[in-house]
């Protein structure tokens, strides 16, 4: 579920922007992730804000490319020893097989998302398209220490943007009507605003005025 908290937005000198800036020693994120709406704006020649929509389409998701070989393993034991009031339900072959059937459906997702990532265009802000993870940190997986801290560092959030759709939304039926000198876009993002990669498109885009926006009051 989708909730709203409280606005952050860290320092100018703590918010790891640069691509060689050096990771932060923790990664300020909560246990359990929230997601703050926001509103982006991005304003100029119609030809340069053009150029910047195509550059920012693409799936809305981060291709790891981890093995899940510990994670069967995790499986395994959690299916033989569930933690209380729960109760084992399975035999030892029986934990064994359906952690290995979980392995299977849980690689077979990662290769579906790899494709997509590479051929989707359908989100209109994709942050792995304009700042990508290097394959090295992809390989590493979402949850360990030193991929959390390079989308920390280099992002300013540690998941992928969600619902990122081009404001305001069409009714059903009728075509989008489009400034071609703006791009309005609403998403959700991970506990933060993603400062470092909003730094990096404003250096990689100087022509363009590029502001973001939490949005308390508009679900």
């Amino acid at each position: 579920m989708i909730k709203v908290r409280e606005g952050r937005r860290l320092p100018e000198s703590d918010s790891g922007a640069g691509q060689g800036a050096a990771p932060p020693a923790e990664v300020l994120a909560p246990a359990h992730t929230d997601w703050l709406y926001h509103h982006l704006r991005v304003v100029g020649d119609p030809a340069e804000v053009a150029a910047f929509r195509q550059a920012a389409a693409g799936a809305g998701v981060i291709p790891w490319q981890h093995s899940l070989g510990r994670a069967e393993e995790d499986w395994f034991h959690l299916l033989v020893a569930p933690p209380p009031p729960l109760t084992r339900s399975l035999s030892l072959e029986g934990a064994r097989i359906l952690a290995g059937q979980l392995r299977t459906a849980a690689e077979e997702r990662l290769r579906l998302v790899a494709e997509r990532a590479g051929e989707s265009r359908a989100c209109p802000l994709d942050l792995h398209r304009l700042l990508p993870v290097p394959e090295g940190v992809l390989r590493l997986g979402p949850e360990h220490p030193e991929a959390r801290a390079w989308l920390w560092s280099h992002w300013g959030t540690t998941e992928a943007l969600r619902h990122v759709v081009e404001l305001p939304v069409p009714k059903r039926g009728q075509p989008p009507k489009r400034d071609p000198g703006l791009l309005w876009l609403g998403f959700w993002s991970a506990d933060w605003t993603p400062w470092p990669a909003i730094r990096q498109l404003r250096t990689r885009w100087p022509a363009l005025r590029i502001a973001v926006q939490p949005r308390y009051d508009d679900p």
